[in-house]
């Protein structure tokens, strides 16, 4: 009898055994920092792209910006509570799109440059907030986003999902929010990649044509790749320091911003809400949503190769411990919703656990009262690894920012 692709009870979960993160594949055990950056982590990138995420194209296919432009800018916006910028990356200026309009607010009396939260949005920046001059974006949406027609976003979206960024907030604490539309990088919709950053790639050298379908890079490293460029852009922003932006993602994003922080080294931390499979995770419990459920509703999140692996998470060579893993020695939040039992809250919180390794090569621990999972409305860790588990359904609140904002406050400092 086949498995079921969905399991939410505990009683029914496997017993199982996780990759040793601190162990290459020839048996070589890792115990210094050193030889984790020089030996294990580059294996495990490449265990992840070759099994998962899948590889980004050759750097001379990829887009390259050829320019940023200010869009428009507002020194008193919302009410006069922050100031209000933004900017198109431009990819190709032969084409009229695409390109990606970026949102960001930032502190209305900063007087030096200031760190960054950076994320995306699912259906538009002008559903961040009910502000008439942001712009709506004129690509493709997901039908199911308020206020949206024919695949088109309209003025009644405006703010329709602002009860998940907390920008008065984030910008009273020192921080910018940096956010642009995952669409403008890559539609998500299963379009066989014709659109979206895709449809600029130059031909392969060797074929003329794509890579090998199995570990060719689908919408999830294509929208990481896309964080990526936009933390580089904003070295032209002199109102943030590029040096202190933290990646931040919800759901399908919070697996976008913590692949985005391991392979790009230049984000100063990584928060993950909510990512559930595919993001934080383990695959080997078996809880909540399965791999052959993602890869079934979802084909367009991960390379082909996952797929191999439908019904079969034991044989994975790897597990998300290990994706957590990456991100060391930078600080890390992964944090879950108690009643989001298809994102698998205790999994999220053992991947954080099964990265502790790691992080204490570096001296990081991950607390001083014990490794239990928490109640709903309890928090865990200490230094650069936070954990916590939000009363409530899959959704980002005010419960989550205001513990992002504390942990960034403590571990990410702005340059002078």
């Amino acid at each position: 009898m086949a498995k079921p692709d969905s399991n939410t009870d505990e009683s029914k979960v496997p017993s199982y055994e996780l990759p040793a993160v601190l162990e290459t594949l020839d048996g070589t055990k890792i115990d210094t920092a050193a030889d984790w950056e020089a030996i294990r982590r580059p294996e495990i990138l490449e265990l992840f792209r070759a099994n998962m995420y899948g590889r980004k194209p050759a750097e001379a296919r990829l887009p390259k910006v050829d320019r940023v432009g200010i869009l428009e800018q507002a020194t008193e916006a919302l009410g006069g509570q922050v100031r209000r910028m933004q900017f198109r990356i431009h990819f190709d200026s032969s084409a009229a799109r695409p390109y990606v309009d970026v949102l960001v607010y930032l502190p209305k009396e900063a007087q030096s440059p200031v760190p960054a939260f950076l994320g995306y949005n699912f259906h538009g920046n002008q559903t961040v907030r009910d502000d008439k001059d942001i712009l709506l974006p004129d690509t493709w949406v997901p039908s199911r986003g308020t206020g949206v027609i024919n695949n088109r976003p309209t003025d009644a979206s405006r703010g329709s999902r602002s009860s998940r960024w907390e920008v008065e907030s984030i910008c009273d604490r020192g921080f910018a929010l940096v956010t642009a539309y995952c669409g403008d990088i890559d539609p998500d919709t299963d379009d066989g990649f014709k659109n979206g950053v895709h449809a600029l790639l130059a031909p392969d050298a060797d074929t003329g044509g794509p890579e090998s379908d199995g570990d060719n890079w689908a919408s999830i490293a294509t929208w990481a790749w896309g964080l990526s460029t936009i933390r580089e852009c904003l070295a032209e922003i002199p109102e943030i320091d590029e040096t202190c932006v933290v990646a931040f993602g919800h759901s399908r994003l919070g697996k976008t911003a913590l692949w985005a922080g391991a392979i790009d080294q230049g984000f100063a931390g990584v928060i993950s809400n909510n990512s559930g499979c595919g993001g934080a995770a383990l695959s080997r419990r078996e809880f909540g949503e399965r791999v052959e459920a993602i890869n079934r509703n979802f084909p367009h999140w991960f390379c082909n190769r996952f797929k191999e692996f439908n019904g079969r998470e034991s044989e994975l060579p790897i597990d998300q411990h290990m994706l957590a893993a990456l991100i060391a020695p930078r600080p890390l939040y992964i944090a879950s919703a108690s009643e989001d039992l298809w994102a698998d809250p205790r999994g999220e919180f053992l991947s954080l656990k099964g990265a502790l390794p790691v992080y204490q090569l570096y001296d990081q621990s991950l607390t001083d009262r014990g490794l239990e999972f928490v109640e709903p409305g309890e928090s865990v860790g200490q230094g650069h690894l936070r954990y916590h588990l939000r009363p409530g359904k899959h959704d980002v609140t005010d419960f989550d920012w205001q513990r992002y904002i504390n942990f960034a406050r403590m571990n990410v400092q702005a340059k002078e």
